[in-house]
């Protein structure tokens, strides 16, 4: 098992950590593993997703309806490049602002009430949008479930890496994308299957953003809180019965309570000022905030809010609004295969795996928009993604596969390693004391970001053309290969306390 939890097996390695020989640890950690059960702890992992689901819904919602609300008879709720613009990005402000409250929230509230909590502007942002008589009213919408998202997507990752084990931290890890990819698809199903158009108006499409956030709450009133956090908060009662809950009444779950209660109280005060200039603090948080930076620089909420205008810009094979289920549906695939493989193949293989189809991807994009002729490629506004309602529905060649493939691939491999392993990393290496608050930090830092480039996105692609930002966004991937080899740990069946050993002591032999 896990240091200072049999003590005849204890060797001294350092002041302030013990562990066991490799051999031993090995051997208690299988052990231990077979006998957990992990039902439970599944139902509680699904309890919290049901808020990146949510997430995921909400961030492409603008993606069938901003083309809907171009074509809307009335003035009020009609569309122009500037509007469409700020109802693309708005959402990522929103988040930003939900990952600040985060900070504050994690650590007074708990993880668990902090989701429960973003059910509450989830539930009135999406009954804004059905109710809309005006575009304030979109907006506001959106800022409100946005606010929502950034509050989830800094509170799930900690409570799912919190209440998980080292056999399945990996494949849990990455349940938050697969559910944000789901609702993304879901929402794509939704809002293009018809042949017509929306299955669901745009009002009943924000009705059905509020059936997974009900069901949210309502399940998570039966779960656990995180035992960490309930250690942290000295509720020693209320935590043993969390990790009873969690890992069955007839294992050995005790040992390991004793492991997480030694950690908490090593970490029992809040960070200082004077504590961030430990290399143990400060390391982890650069390393966690630099991957946020450098997933979202890598352009990919530009291309999944405004992927059905860059099809039609395109004009790749399909319509656009079912070469958008495609690209989800291998969101979605890819994904599941990163939660299969990241305990298995290890979180950076995965990273540089993931950085290097996107980077060739991104580069085959800009490259076929620059030197594909007009003629072939089917585009008539060179320089524009909105109101391009009249363009050509059918692609006037076969080359026209190309920006769809592309696009697939980049998001592959965006699911594959960028999009979940830098979520669970993060939940993974931030120390316990500054956990509530560094990743609160990494999430304002992330939608930040987000909103910068969905707000200039289609300024750029105006003045430059689309093939400008998807090059940018291939030096980005390039930077994310150099980034990974330098600074990322490799954490796969590593447990938090053993993570947390390797940056207090700089010894690699925690994480071997």
């Amino acid at each position: 098992m896990e240091p200072s939890v049999r003590e005849p097996l204890v060797r001294k390695t350092s002041s302030s950590y013990r562990t066991f020989p490799e051999s031993a640890v090995k051997r208690l950690d299988k052990e231990y593993l077979r006998s957990l059960h992990n039902k439970r702890l599944y139902l509680a992992v699904f309890a919290a997703v049901l808020g990146n689901f949510n997430f995921g819904f909400a961030l492409v919602y603008p993606s069938p309806v901003i083309p809907a609300l171009e074509a809307h008879p009335s003035p009020a709720l009609r569309l122009d490049q500037h509007t469409a613009s700020w109802f693309g990005s708005v959402f990522t402000l929103g988040a930003a602002a939900g990952g600040l409250s985060a900070m504050f929230l994690n650590d007074r509230l708990g993880r668990k009430l902090s989701i429960m909590f973003s059910a509450v502007p989830s539930a009135v942002g999406y009954a804004l949008m059905a109710g809309a008589q005006g575009i304030g009213m979109l907006l506001l919408g959106r800022v409100l479930t946005g606010y929502a998202g950034g509050v989830t997507s800094a509170s799930i990752p900690v409570y799912i890496s919190e209440i998980s084990h080292p056999g399945v931290r990996g494949m849990l890890g990455a349940c938050p994308q697969i559910m944000a990819v789901l609702g993304s698809l879901i929402l794509y199903a939704l809002g293009n299957a018809a042949p017509a158009g929306l299955v669901l108006d745009w009002r009943w499409l924000a009705v059905a953003g509020e059936v997974p956030v009900l069901t949210m709450i309502i399940l998570l009133c039966f779960m656990p809180n995180s035992p960490r956090f309930l250690l942290s908060k000295g509720k020693e009662d209320e935590a043993m019965g969390s990790l009873c809950w969690l890992r069955g009444k007839d294992t050995d779950y005790a040992r390991e309570y004793e492991q997480i209660k030694d950690s908490v109280r090593k970490q029992s005060r809040r960070v200082s000022c004077a504590e961030i200039k430990d290399p143990f603090i400060y390391k982890p948080i650069l390393i966690a905030v630099g991957m946020r930076f450098l997933q979202q620089l890598s352009g990919v909420t530009c291309v999944l809010v405004y992927l059905q205008s860059i099809f039609k810009k395109t004009s790749v094979i399909l319509k656009p609004e079912y070469d958008a289920a495609l690209v989800g549906l291998v969101r979605l695939f890819s994904v599941v295969i990163a939660a299969v493989s990241m305990d298995k193949a290890g979180r950076k293989i995965l990273l540089f795996v993931s950085a290097g189809v996107m980077l060739a991807s991104n580069l085959t994009m800009g490259f076929y928009i620059h030197f594909v002729p007009v003629s072939q490629n089917g585009t008539i506004a060179n320089k524009t993604l909105v109101s391009s309602a009249n363009l050509p529905a059918e692609p006037t060649n076969y080359i026209t596969l190309i920006p769809l493939l592309a696009t697939m691939f980049f998001i592959m491999g965006y699911a594959m390693g960028w999009g979940p392993i830098t979520w669970l990393l993060m939940s993974e290496i931030l120390p316990l004391k500054a956990r509530g608050v560094a990743s609160g930090l990494c999430v304002v830092v992330s939608w930040l970001t987000a909103f910068t480039l969905t707000q200039f996105f289609l300024r750029v692609v105006e003045a430059f053309g689309l093939e400008v930002p998807f090059l940018f966004f291939a030096v980005i991937c390039a930077g994310n290969i150099f980034f990974t080899g330098c600074c990322v740990p490799e954490t796969k069946g590593r447990s938090l306390e053993q993570i947390e050993a390797f940056f207090r002591t700089g010894r690699r032999s925690f994480m071997r």
